[in-house]
């Protein structure tokens, strides 16, 4: 994922603005952290580059 998408996403649940957390970086993409919405407090994993941007109580 690349930083520069923060602009233009929101949480699905509530429409908040998502605060990203990096664990691991391949040159400009992120390829693992957690997007987390400050409004309603849920995390939205990012795993292999892609976010999961599902709401909690629609993931596997």
């Amino acid at each position: 994922m690349r930083p520069d998408l923060l602009e233009i996403l929101c949480c699905p649940v509530c429409k908040g603005d998502l605060t990203l957390s990096e664990r691991r970086r391949d040159g400009d993409e992120i390829v693992e952290g957690t997007l987390r919405c400050a409004r309603c407090a849920v995390d939205y994993p990012i795993a292999d580059g892609i976010p999961d941007l599902l709401p909690p109580e629609d993931r596997p």
